[in-house]
């Protein structure tokens, strides 16, 4: 079973880059090492492989947002407060689970705790992430070492849409930031959330190596 750790509130995200590669290593090494690491980080924006598209540097650097290219998947994404964000170090190879079964099985944890929530979220097709009508409340990205994953998910609870300022999420023009208290009225804390979050997801990756 992948254990569930709570890394904190306010973490600097070159710290939380640091431990998840730390823990890849010992994965890859067969020492042991998976984990699902839950956290809330101090505001960052990341970006992907990819280009980031959109990305406005100097609205960015006036309000002391810094951007920090990642290896994973996707575009530019901002973390920060109100956030929960999964970092999950898995050995998918091992269980044959592979690039779209493990997304889909973060993306469907996140719908299950969502639903559980009163919110009806779904995919969309061609679109990775988590949806409810009024836009985009999770965002994944991963990237996979031999079979190990890195990085993971974001979970808006209670975000602010202004905080978007300065970048097109994920690349997508349409793809309006949405949030856990907006949809219905409040939401817990990223701390309150992070064991009910964290086993929802690991029961749907469960539920795929069933």
């Amino acid at each position: 079973m992948i254990p569930i750790e709570w890394w904190g509130s306010g973490v600097a995200y070159v710290e939380a880059l640091e431990r998840q590669r730390a823990r890849r290593d010992e994965v890859l090494a067969g020492r042991g090492g998976e984990v699902l690491a839950l956290l809330e980080h101090a505001e960052v924006v990341t970006t992907g492989r990819r280009a980031p598209e959109g990305l406005d540097l100097a609205r960015l650097a006036a309000r002391d947002v810094d951007v920090i290219p990642t290896e994973r998947g996707g575009l530019a994404t901002w973390h920060g407060p109100g956030q929960l964000v999964g970092y999950l170090i898995c050995d998918v190879g091992e269980r044959r689970l592979g690039v779209r079964h493990t997304v889909a099985a973060i993306e469907q944890g996140l719908i299950d705790w969502l639903a559980r929530s009163g919110v009806l979220a779904q995919r969309d097709c061609g679109r990775p992430g988590v949806w409810v009508p009024d836009g985009k409340i999770a965002a994944i990205g991963l990237h996979f070492r031999r079979g190990v994953t890195l990085h993971g998910f974001a979970l808006n609870l209670s975000v602010a849409e202004s905080v978007y300022a300065g970048l097109v999420p994920c690349g997508i023009e349409d793809a309006r930031p949405a949030s856990l208290d907006r949809v219905v009225g409040e939401a817990p804390t990223p701390f309150d959330a992070h064991e009910s979050v964290g086993s929802d997801v690991l029961d749907a990756l469960a539920r795929v190596r069933s």
